[in-house]
């Protein structure tokens, strides 16, 4: 016995070490959604205990929590669904009630129809699912169910949608950037492997990563999948009565990441090809480069951290930038895929095009990160990049002097039109 407890206590104490971190990341990333139903159920409880007649409302907390138990792009359209299957619902019960009162057969039958109905109007699982337990409550309890039910969904949907699209919406610019910084993580680990095999100079390692490559593709499937959902989002909720430029511009650099992607597996691609001596020259670039794209992927909110990686990954690559004296292919297609990842680096940082192209031709040293990069909150309320006071002052100093400068004029004129009417008017008395 004693020794089937150690077993077990064993086994549990192994299973504890191996999955707490994911149990933890599992936690954290779902700790909001968690705050947020407790307080939608909460709400919607006080809310419809004092608006109405119902002893205990437990229907409105119980629609709060259903409507937020999806996935962020989904909340408001899970309100809705709801409401709509309680619609359904209550209409079949009340229709079965005075065809066929109660009992099991007016249930079983307001129980299909209602699922059929709902089928037909939506075909989303919440709407059937909420459609059937309506019919079924408004047949069990006939006398008092459908009013009731109705407000308590009425209620729970309406603190849903509060929550969901006025107080919590949809980040969608952090939700764009987490999926670019898983891109950017595996970027950074596929170079780091090209580098190190690189400098080993192991042709079956530098085989083996050229064979895991293919491993990018599946955080660039996410980015692009992330993408096309956070759209749906913005069309589907009330984000597309907001601001919508930071979601535009993020939306670019979606583009310019996969841009990214794609020199990058030209870069680790062309680098393994090269002859011995060529990998121990460009295994440290490689790895440079390497390092500036996990800069990013760690910290892809700070502005100062884009422009220390935009400036590493610049160092690494300009010794190649020139046109190889030796006119090879293969080096060639290098030292371009070397240019082509810097490129589009100072591109997804947020480098504007024109200095991009003044770096390329050697006429800008070090092109600076100006666009900002912090996410912005409330997606309805115009956002912009904080500005110093003292140029907000110059600003509003600006404005005052030509409001004033404009009321001068205005004064000016309406005066010389004073004076036109008046010599005007003397002139014909004197006629």
């Amino acid at each position: 016995m004693r020794r089937l407890v150690n077993a077990l206590m064993h086994a549990g104490q192994r299973w504890l070490t191996s999955e707490l971190p994911a149990v933890r990341d599992r936690l954290t990333e779902n700790f909001w959604p968690i705050v947020h139903a407790v307080v939608a159920g909460t709400v919607a409880w006080l809310v419809a205990k004092n608006l109405t007649a119902t002893r205990m409302p437990f229907f409105a907390p119980i629609a709060a929590v259903i409507a937020l138990n999806a996935s962020a792009s989904e909340r408001g359209a899970n309100a809705v669904r709801l409401l709509l299957g309680v619609v359904i619902g209550i209409l079949v019960g009340e229709l079965t009630v005075a065809l066929l009162g109660t009992g099991y057969r007016a249930l079983a039958f307001a129980i299909g129809l209602a699922m059929a109905l709902a089928i037909v109007v939506n075909f989303a699982r919440l709407v059937i699912g909420q459609a059937a337990v309506s019919a079924m409550l408004i047949v069990t309890f006939a006398e008092e169910a459908s009013l009731h039910r109705l407000a308590d969904a009425l209620i729970g949907a309406g603190v849903a949608l509060i929550i969901s699209q006025l107080l919590f919406p949809v980040r969608v610019v952090a939700i764009l950037r987490r999926a670019e910084a898983n891109a950017l993580a595996e970027m950074a680990r596929m170079l780091d492997d090209t580098g190190r095999a690189l400098a080993r100079d192991d042709d079956s390692s530098t085989e083996e990563t050229v064979d895991r490559l293919g491993g990018l593709s599946q955080p660039i499937a996410n980015l692009t999948q992330t993408r096309e959902s956070s759209r749906r989002t913005v069309r589907s909720s009330s984000i597309r009565l907001g601001d919508l430029e930071p979601i535009t511009r993020e939306d670019e650099h979606v583009d310019r990441l996969i841009y990214l992607g794609e020199s990058c597996l030209t870069l680790a691609r062309t680098t393994a090809a090269m002859s011995t001596e060529e990998r121990q020259r460009f295994a440290p670039m490689v790895r440079e480069i390497a390092e500036a794209l996990d800069m990013l992927a760690k910290d892809l909110n700070n502005q100062a951290t884009r422009q220390r990686a935009v400036d590493r990954a610049l160092e690494a690559a300009r010794p190649f930038g020139g046109r190889p004296t030796d006119d090879d292919p293969l080096t060639v297609s290098t030292h371009l895929a070397v240019m082509l990842v810097a490129t589009d680096i100072m591109l997804f940082a947020g480098i504007d095009p024109q200095e991009v192209r003044g770096v390329l031709e050697e006429d800008i040293d070090r092109p600076r990160v100006t666009r900002h990069t912090a996410v912005p909150w409330l997606p309805w309320v115009s956002w912009r990049p904080q500005v110093p006071v003292q140029e907000r002052v110059q600003k509003w100093r600006a404005r005052l002097a030509e409001f004033v400068s404009r009321e001068e004029d205005r004064q000016e004129e309406e005066a010389e039109r004073r004076e036109a009417e008046r010599r005007d008017h003397q002139q014909r008395n004197i006629q």
